[in-house]
């Protein structure tokens, strides 16, 4: 058979036989969809809110635009408030100066406390929930002393301390511990049995037992007592530096009230509910790190 016939033969078995479906490579076809996604994501989480907020500041802007209303309209507190609202970080002497400054010398306060707080709080609860006598003894105590307000602990740490910023770091103290003791406890009694077993097994020491066992099992707990600890430190230090003076931003709604600078407060607020929100996100965000999304339901 010469070439050409081999040849001719070829072409007419390739084309008898059935084509394959070929799908081309196409490098990285999810890249847009991702992104796609993201925005998506990205718009659900902040076209609602946005939407509900101009229509409460149109309710606010009807509401408090005649000459008698008793609050300022929003295009008010804008008019008289721009400096602080635009630069937040200006500084023209020691007690003229922006509320993002005031809200720093504020956050530096609540980390001290709170800090000291998360630490005494993780220890002393971990301790209550490794005796059942302890938890039965002391739980009534700290829930009774949990409920009294922030500001009702002020006079005896002033008295204590005879200074304001060490007396305000206190009430950030005693007012968050409670929350983080009850959690932690709560976390350590709920340790599976099966893990202690392992321990056991493995004769861990106490500390080893506290730190590869104790806290990953408890964490979820823990990071609740510490989420509900910082909101409640953010609360205390406003309300203590209304009374104790300073530069913090509790102090200048006070001094803002007696100025009868309602513009100023309204634009205060917004800045300690802003701070309240991403404290509270910051320490969710660090728990879900740390727990690998784990809950403690």
């Amino acid at each position: 058979m010469s070439a050409l016939a081999k040849q001719e033969k070829l072409s007419a078995v390739a084309t008898a036989l059935p084509k394959a479906n070929v799908v081309p490579f196409s490098g990285r076809p999810t890249a847009k969809s991702d992104i796609g996604r993201l925005i998506k994501a990205a718009a659900r989480n902040t076209v609602p809110p946005f939407v509900v907020l101009v229509m409460m500041l149109a309710v606010w802007q009807v509401l408090c635009s005649s000459p008698d209303a008793s609050l300022p309209s929003p295009i008010q507190v804008w008019t008289d408030a721009r400096d602080l609202i635009v630069n937040p970080f200006f500084s023209y002497g020691s007690q003229d100066i922006g509320l993002g400054w005031r809200v720093l010398v504020s956050l530096q306060r609540v980390a001290y406390g709170f800090g000291f707080a998360a630490i005494a709080g993780v220890i002393v609860g971990a301790i209550i929930g490794q005796s059942v006598w302890a938890m039965r003894g002391l739980d009534p105590i700290f829930q009774v002393l949990r409920t009294v307000p922030p500001l009702a602990w002020l006079p005896l740490s002033l008295a204590a301390f005879q200074n304001a910023n060490p007396s305000a770091i206190f009430v950030i103290f005693i007012t968050s511990i409670w929350p983080i003791i009850i959690n932690t406890a709560v976390g350590v009694r709920n340790i599976p049995q099966d893990y202690r077993n392992v321990a056991q097994v493995l004769r861990l020491n106490q500390i080893e037992f506290f730190f590869k066992i104790m806290l990953p099992s408890a964490a979820p707990y823990i990071f609740t007592g510490l989420r509900i600890g910082v909101g409640l430190s953010w609360l205390a230090i406003v309300a203590a530096e209304m009374l104790t003076g300073g530069v913090g931003i509790g102090f200048f709604i006070w001094d803002a009230w007696n100025s009868s600078r309602l513009s100023d407060i309204i634009v205060a607020l917004t800045y300690i509910g802003v701070v309240g929100f991403a404290l509270d996100k910051l320490v969710a965000a660090i728990g879900k790190i740390i727990t690998r999304g784990a809950s403690a339901s």
